[in-house]
């Protein structure tokens, strides 16, 4: 009866430990970038999306109305995090999901986690490197409504440069435009080795490659 006890015991805790917080989220694709201006790996500081010159109306996006936040996962649990410090703007234009862009600028260096020490780790060379690259970026190069799923569902292509590599990634998300404020939300996995983040973790405690990114991102349009 004992043994039984333990074994039962064992099964649970295996199987909350292994449990992949990215398993039943969707895949980002990646694929080559649609501009090449910051070389991979370079080193380069890229270009400050967030001050870009706009077509349409100029949505910011602040940590103050956004947040950008990811999980990450092992072995034997998950962790928590996102980043305090980034600008972007939805240049929205003519109110329409599939006219406008979104960019983003995130300073690395203020990424928090749920635990002290990850967050001193991530900064270093295993993780971000944030003091060779200080910052990460995405611009929006493509937004397509995505029919299959209905009304505010859109699958957003663009270059997301992180860590020195640019890659154009996909995702789906849900937007909403009314005259009062702009909205994008969206949870999805991306392989962090995509972006030259290969860290393994300890041997017996592996560091899975499917990251979970969140994104909730609203403003008040201006009136």
């Amino acid at each position: 009866m004992k043994l039984l006890t333990l074994t039962i015991v064992a099964a649970v805790v295996f199987a909350t430990a292994c449990e992949d917080p990215a398993a039943n989220k969707p895949k980002a694709t990646t694929s080559a970038p649609s501009t090449n201006s910051s070389p991979a790996n370079s080193g380069a500081t890229p270009a400050n999306t967030a001050s870009m010159a706009t077509k349409g109306e100029a949505v910011q996006l602040t940590p103050g109305n956004s947040k950008i936040e990811f999980t990450g996962s092992k072995v034997t649990g998950k962790h928590d995090g996102g980043f305090k410090q980034f600008t972007g703007i939805i240049d929205l234009v003519n109110s329409k999901a599939e006219e406008s862009t979104v960019s983003v600028d995130i300073e690395m260096a203020s990424v928090y986690s749920d635990a002290d020490g990850l967050t001193d780790h991530l900064k270093t060379g295993d993780f971000f490197e944030v003091a060779k690259y200080p910052k990460s970026t995405f611009v929006s190069t493509k937004i397509v409504p995505d029919a299959a799923k209905g009304a505010g569902s859109y699958m957003i292509t663009g270059d997301l440069e992180m860590r020195g590599v640019k890659k154009s990634v996909t995702f789906p998300a849900s937007i909403s435009i009314n005259d009062e404020a702009v909205a994008v939300k969206t949870e999805f996995a991306i392989n962090r080795k995509d972006f030259g983040i290969v860290y393994a973790g300890k041997a017996d405690d592996l560091i899975r490659d499917e990251v979970v990114i969140k994104l909730d991102l609203k403003s008040a349009r201006k009136k």
